[in-house]
């Protein structure tokens, strides 16, 4: 018994002393530029590994002490100790809806047009923040964000609460939310691969020079094995098996990121819309 609680009151002690240690430098660092650090808004996260258990341990510094949470707010991106991203999904969903709530009050004044701009300025915008973070995410997740998207074509359009929404998002050229989310995953792997993303996500590709020409060259200028290393490497990319096949063959020319990416749209576009 006591080979299995001696390992985790070692860790419940190093790991406080570790973040206290990181934070007494960056508290540091900080008085040396003329900045302070704000520790009643510091939140401190632990993400463990699958299967792991939790780690209930408290920080102390300067007489203040940070407690663990369940989640903590990151560049407008709600991260939770689990990694499925339920706490920003909520947030998004209750932010837009109360968007959409404002335009509808004043949708009898205005057209289509205005309307649409400002569905896509206030709601579409918050759909496609960081989406990329929701690659690998089940349907069942996602489906509140679809819903939002489905009432923002309805409201655009002033139709009643169950229209068929289908012809709606395809008359605005609107991907639906899980081809929205590999839209941004595949645009970041492919500049990745072509050497204009940055550094940190240049180093996941390993070029892959073949010993003799492959027929692929001529269809698609990266290689399917590119996609490997950075598909398996960054969690944050991980958009599971669809992702993972090889990519829409969109022609030799397309090494400019916006060529790629209004050829990548029009593929997904004739997929979700045949």
């Amino acid at each position: 018994m006591d080979s299995l609680v001696h390992p985790m009151q070692l860790l419940k002690t190093l790991i406080p002393a570790r973040i206290s240690a990181c934070l007494a430098d960056i508290s540091a660092w900080m008085s040396t530029h003329h900045l302070k650090l704000n520790l009643g808004k510091t939140e401190l996260l632990f993400l463990p590994a699958k299967g792991s258990p939790m780690i209930d341990a408290s920080i102390t510094m300067e007489g203040s002490i940070v407690s663990p949470s369940q989640s903590a707010r990151s560049l407008g991106v709600t991260l939770d100790n689990q990694l499925c991203f339920s706490s920003h999904i909520a947030a998004i969903t209750r932010t837009c809806r109360f968007s959409l709530h404002n335009i509808r009050k004043i949708r009898p004044f205005l057209t289509q047009e205005a309307t649409q701009l400002l569905v896509q300025a206030l709601v579409i915008s918050r759909l496609d923040y960081c989406n990329s973070l929701l690659a690998g995410l089940p349907a069942c997740a996602i489906k509140p964000l679809q819903l939002v998207q489905n009432a923002a074509a309805r409201l655009v359009f002033n139709q009643p609460k169950f229209t068929h929404v289908t012809p709606l998002l395809s008359s605005l050229h609107w991907l639906p939310i899980a081809a929205r989310i590999r839209f941004k995953s595949l645009v970041l792997a492919f500049q990745a691969a072509r050497g204009t993303a940055p550094p940190y996500l240049q180093s996941l590709i390993t070029p892959y020079t073949p010993s003799r020409p492959l027929r692929w060259q001529t269809d698609c200028p990266i290689p399917p094995g590119a996609w490997q290393p950075l598909l398996a490497v960054s969690p944050l990319l991980c958009p599971g098996p669809s992702l993972v096949e090889r990519p829409p063959a969109i022609g030799q020319d397309c090494g400019i990121t916006s060529i790629f990416r209004k050829r990548l749209k029009t593929h997904l576009f004739r997929l979700h819309y045949p």
